[in-house]
């Protein structure tokens, strides 16, 4: 029999901003004024975040942390597209969603100060920070199934850096949400490194967004530096996801502008010449130049809103060192109801501090 081709696919590339702040009119998302300014603030308050976490950790004031610096545009694009019941799965690197998702500022500053308490009081539907690389997936995937079966007419979006891709918790997700045509929207954060490891080392193929592909569903890279690129994507597969259409994998093409974390040191892997080139695409000042072409943005504009958001920061981040842990936390929300051996074992810890503190 003569070999004959029986398959032929393709991955699309979107990118409706440019670094210069020129738009694609035909492909333009139609966002109002208000949103257009939610979508920048939210982006700019994620930058000052994320420069306070670095001078707290510097300080010995926060431990270990990962900036989202350069990435606003991935995080905050794709949050806008979420409606309040889309179940949202972080992995670290996620502040820009989370800011979005009415979290508050206070809370990032606990979690990364070192107690989970942070946890307590998320809104319904936002999951806790995954450290462990690419275990959010399968938790994104089963949220999905479940909503698929009870016939909820909602997605589950989950993030992950280029890196996850090699784990095999990435590859039984996919499979899965594939077989199963879970309403689960994939959103690599494509970064350009996995810690010191280039995207180059990381997979032969020619890009990310194609391992979707091999699963049985659509797989698109998006300029991730373009927050109305991203939002457009993120839209189209969350409406998709809900009307039962089944997963999509977006590829956000992006940079990560500061280290792997606080721990690293990226000039030991990375020249500064790449890191300049990328600063010319940065996520913010190109949105901050298509809001000006509409006459949103102006310095004036600027200079008021910076100062709000650092105010907001400085509360923020004083509230989150001034939270004092609580012990009986280490028991609680674990079980739906504590079990009689855990309960025995808050109240001899609580008994023992209390007899202490009054001795």
């Amino acid at each position: 029999m003569p070999r004959k081709k029986i398959l032929e696919l393709s991955v699309d590339w979107l990118s409706i901003l440019d670094p210069e702040g020129n738009v694609d009119e035909s492909l333009e998302p139609d966002l109002d004024k208000g949103t257009l300014e939610k979508i920048y603030r939210t982006m700019v308050l994620t930058r000052l975040f994320d420069d306070k976490a670095l001078k707290l950790q510097r300080q010995g004031r926060m431990l270990t942390f990962a900036s989202s610096l350069g990435q606003e545009a991935t995080t905050v694009g794709s949050a806008f597209a979420l409606k309040p019941d889309d179940w949202f799965f972080p992995a670290f690197r996620e502040q820009g969603v989370e800011i979005a998702r009415s979290i508050p500022v206070k809370l990032l500053y606990i979690y990364w100060m070192g107690s989970e308490d942070a946890y307590i009081e998320l809104p319904p539907k936002n999951f806790p920070i995954a450290i462990p690389v690419a275990t959010q997936i399968l938790h994104a995937v089963g949220a999905a199934w479940a909503a698929k079966i009870k016939k909820e007419n909602i997605a589950s979006i989950v993030y992950f850096g280029d890196g996850a891709t090699s784990e095999g918790d990435f590859h039984e997700g996919m499979n899965f949400a594939g077989v199963f045509k879970t309403p689960t929207v994939f959103i690599c954060q494509n970064n350009q490194y996995a810690i010191s490891l280039p995207r180059e080392r990381q997979t032969a193929s020619k890009t990310l967004a194609q391992k979707a592909l091999a699963y049985g569903f659509d797989g698109i890279q998006v300029d991730g530096n373009d927050a109305l690129a991203v939002y457009s994507a993120t839209k189209a597969a969350l409406e998709k996801a809900r009307s039962g259409g089944g997963p999509t994998l977006i590829e956000c093409v992006t940079y990560r502008m500061g280290a792997h974390t606080t721990s690293d040191d990226p000039t030991k892997y990375r020249q500064m010449a790449e890191v300049e080139e990328w600063k010319k695409k940065d996520p913010i000042k190109r949105f901050q130049i298509y809001l000006e072409k509409k006459g949103i943005w102006s310095q004036d504009y600027e200079d008021k809103l910076i100062k709000e958001l650092t105010a907001e920061i400085e509360k923020a981040a004083e509230e989150a060192e001034a939270y004092k842990p609580r012990l009986e936390n280490i028991f609680k929300y674990v079980y739906a109801q504590m079990p009689p051996s855990l309960k025995e074992q808050m109240d001899e810890l609580l008994a023992y501090v209390s007899k202490k503190t009054e001795g």
